[in-house]
């Protein structure tokens, strides 16, 4: 690590806001599917999971993808939903534990689309649902293309889970809106085949996230966050793109903002690419330069190595934090997503915060495994 410990501990400890929330400093826990939390509920497990995260010094944490309810919505028993008396008081206990080690914590609303396996927990009769009905790279569809009824539904569950979230004591709330999970279907070309106002133009692709973002806010108070995650990429389609110019991802990102998104977490494999040729903005730093909203930016942050390397076990040696801290500076971004070295190290933030920098362990995929 070549950065300064003072540098790291001073730009990372500044507080920041979000609409009404205030998190007091930039690092954020990314949200990572981790499949602990048998019948959708998180347990104790869970909460010191996040708790313990908090109290080392993550500023704001992400929980890991949360069901709405739909019962279309998801492909596993163990994934955490946001609907259901037992599955929300786990929750509340979650946030509970997370304030009183002096964190912030945001739910992140999900709802899979044409990723679901038919026949899979929780709900194994629902069918696989998106906007045409088609998976990233098939040409013919193998599921449901939704009605209008299915969007209605589809919208009003999440604005259900964010009124929830607010009612039990959440800092605000996430929409998963990256990676080729249901939002992403319609955003993206590849997979928005329809001819009616949810399809078309990549304006008119953004109608049912512009949707979903007005309802929730309608729903919500107005200093309660709703932030919005996004990508290019897709988790079959590394190389997919929703713009191609920074003119295209402003006339996505523009109806977003306006429906009410308080900020964006742009998703990327690598933070330190830049996105459009000509800058070296990366996508968070363009998404603050096209709609002026607060960003967080996420993308093997504390790793080297190839993302996918990472997963299948094989070495990441640590980045260094200079170019982070140089971006932070400029204000390129506002706050920074960790996942996998946050994964691996409960104490990264503790470290990292305390210039104890030649302190953080390298990642290794067996984290994966446990919640430690």
């Amino acid at each position: 690590m070549t950065a300064s410990p003072s540098r790291a501990a001073e730009i990372l400890a500044r507080p920041t806001t979000i609409n009404g929330l205030t998190v007091p400093n930039r690092i954020v826990m990314a949200p990572m599917t981790r499949m602990f939390s048998p019948g959708g509920i998180p347990g104790a497990d869970v909460a010191s999971y996040y708790s313990r995260r908090a109290a080392a010094g993550v500023g704001l944490i992400v929980t890991e993808g949360t069901y709405v309810g739909h019962d279309s919505a998801g492909n596993s028993g163990r994934v955490p939903r946001f609907h259901g008396e037992e599955q929300l008081a786990g929750w509340a206990k979650v946030a509970e534990d997370v304030h009183a080690a002096g964190g912030t914590i945001v739910p992140q609303l999900w709802h899979i689309g044409m990723v679901r396996e038919e026949g899979q927990n929780p709900f194994p009769e629902a069918p696989a649902v998106g906007p045409s009905g088609l998976r990233i790279g098939a040409t013919e569809a193998t599921g449901t293309a939704m009605t209008q009824r299915d969007l209605d539904d589809v919208i009003g569950a999440f604005a259900e889970a964010a009124a929830a979230a607010e009612r039990i004591g959440m800092d605000g709330v996430e929409i998963h809106g990256a990676h080729g999970y249901l939002v992403d279907q319609f955003l993206w070309a590849g997979t928005n085949r329809r001819t009616d106002a949810y399809g078309g133009d990549a304006v008119a692709r953004t109608k049912f996230a512009a949707e979903i973002v007005a309802a929730v806010r309608e729903t919500v108070s107005a200093d309660f966050p709703v932030i919005f995650r996004y990508s290019q990429w897709k988790q079959e389609a590394y190389d997919a793109r929703l713009a191609e110019t920074p003119e295209e991802l402003e006339a996505i990102l523009t109806p977003l903002a306006a429906a009410g998104v308080d900020a964006f977490h742009a998703s990327t494999r690598r933070y330190w690419l830049p996105e459009f040729d000509g800058a070296d903005l990366n996508l968070a730093g363009w998404t603050k330069k096209l709609t002026g909203k607060p960003t967080i930016t996420v993308g093997s942050v504390g790793l080297d190595g190839d993302f996918l390397n990472a997963f299948v076990g094989e070495g990441s040696p640590l980045k260094g934090l200079d170019d982070l801290l140089d971006r932070l500076e400029r204000d390129e971004f506002d706050m920074v997503a960790v996942g996998r070295a946050l994964l691996q190290d409960p104490e990264w933030a503790a470290k990292v915060l305390a210039g104890r920098l030649d302190e953080l362990k390298p990642y290794d995929a067996a984290a994966l495994q446990s919640l430690s």
